[in-house]
């Protein structure tokens, strides 16, 4: 009996891709992070100074200037001159950089390094990928090897910065490609077989991740609101 005929390999949906990249830069975020924990540690402490510096001047500038009956424009131009608000919005920039940049820097050296090993190696993919059944391959299937690997990954540096316009042209039918996987000429397949819908695990990691996102977002809101309240609590 003749063996059935090979399926072929069907470009990966991007839902699938973005569960995929999320678990593979788990590893090298988290030892970034492991080793920067300490340079965080005095940044945060700096960020969190100059934010509150930063509000008990606006605050102070608030206070003075509406008590003078100056209007809202007034008050943007005051803080804009100012040379304070300045020095303060600096200090709270350079914090931030300095507790932010580092682990970003490291977090994409490893990453460079988790890609390209896993993605040139015969198994095509990295771990996350493979779990969900995706492979990253050149011209008809083949394996692709360290320089073009690198060369992907590298690329994708370009649909970051177009604000995530070339990660979505992998939206696109029939090869759904995204912008770094057409300057690489590469393409990302999933098994045949294994459909559109993503197992029940990888939803949840998704949906997991939209949850941090929002509680990072309110937890962020609520304390400038705290620091603003203290600030005006500390003038009335």
């Amino acid at each position: 009996m003749s063996a059935p005929p090979r399926l072929p390999a069907a470009p990966a949906a991007f839902p699938r891709r973005c569960a995929a990249w999320s678990l593979d830069m788990m590893l090298p975020l988290l030892a970034a992070l492991a080793l920067c924990a300490g340079r965080m540690a005095d940044g945060v402490a700096r960020a969190s100074a100059a934010f509150d510096a930063l509000v008990r001047s606006m605050a102070q500038a608030m206070v003075d200037l509406l008590g003078a009956g100056a209007t809202p424009l007034d008050l943007a131009r005051r803080w804009l001159d100012d040379p304070a608000q300045r020095t303060v919005t600096t200090a709270l920039s350079d914090a931030i950089v300095a507790t932010v940049f580092p682990p970003l820097l490291l977090a994409a050296l490893l990453a460079l390094a988790w890609f390209v090993a896993f993605e040139a190696s015969p198994w095509q993919a990295t771990p996350g990928k493979r779990a969900l059944g995706l492979r990253v391959t050149g011209t008809g299937g083949r394996r692709i090897g360290i320089a073009r690997a690198a060369l992907r990954h590298l690329a994708g540096a370009l649909s970051w910065i177009t604000l995530n316009l070339g990660h979505l042209l992998a939206l696109l039918p029939p090869r759904r490609q995204a912008l770094h996987d057409r300057v690489a000429g590469t393409q990302v397949t999933q098994a045949p077989g294994i459909g559109g819908r993503l197992p029940a695990w990888a939803i949840a990691w998704l949906c997991l991740q939209a949850v941090l996102a929002i509680a990072m977002t309110g937890w962020l809101f609520l304390a400038a609101h705290t620091a603003m309240q203290r600030a005006f609590d500390a003038l009335l």
